[in-house]
């Protein structure tokens, strides 16, 4: 976890005050928009709170359909900040409610979209806090190494434990994924309800797209 200045994260809450648009929903890799803007990605477990984090990032509370059914995203959802930056959100994992070859295809198409995105600079792996890496979460991981995609934790739902929890959760996951090559070595501690990490997180994704 680290601290960036002031000017950074007023530079990102700027960037993110300015009109984000749902861009198109793809249901099919050739569906793909042009790899001609700079990508982060979200990543998770179907109920992890994937379109509330996109949500609270841009102030909009409709941007992403957020769903009480998890499993409901079953496309690669593209939305457009600023003109400049796109934020993608991936299909869940984990809870659908949905056949096993439906699931597997959605999944796929998420793990296509991740191996072949050359303007893709970070993927967001969800994770909830009150609960830290699972099993499901644990195969997600071993997809992003394999990918060779640089990824970053984001642990939401933060607000649900008090802060020693917020601390344990926040080491031992640290500690699970510090070996791993694809892995960025820092944590943002985030709820979309309160409102907490998410300049953090804006700055995050500013500071890895413009790398």
């Amino acid at each position: 976890m680290t601290d960036f200045t002031p000017e950074q994260i007023e530079a990102a809450r700027l960037a993110f005050a300015r009109p984000a648009v749902f861009l198109q929903g793809a249901a099919k890799i050739e569906q793909l928009p042009e790899p001609d803007l700079p990508e982060v990605a979200f990543a998770g477990r179907s109920n992890v709170g994937k379109s509330s984090l996109i949500n609270a990032l841009t102030g909009q509370k409709g941007l992403a359909r957020a769903s009480n059914e998890p499993g409901r995203t079953r496309e690669v959802n593209f939305f457009l900040v600023d003109e400049r930056i796109r934020l993608v959100d991936l299909p869940g994992y984990g809870w659908a409610k949905a056949s096993k070859v439906e699931t597997r295809k959605f999944q796929n198409l998420g793990r296509d979209y991740l191996r072949g995105r050359v303007n893709l600079k970070r993927v967001y792996l969800l994770i909830d806090a009150r609960h830290g890496v699972k099993a499901p979460d644990i195969e997600a991981l071993d997809a992003l190494d394999l990918a060779a995609v640089s990824y970053q934790i984001v642990l939401t739902k933060a607000d649900k434990i008090g802060p020693q929890e917020r601390q344990r959760v926040a080491e031992a996951t640290l500690k699970a994924v510090s070996k791993r090559p694809a892995a960025f070595p820092r944590l943002v501690l985030t709820s979309s309800e309160k409102g907490f990490g998410i300049p953090e997180l804006r700055a995050e994704v500013l500071l890895a797209c413009e790398t």
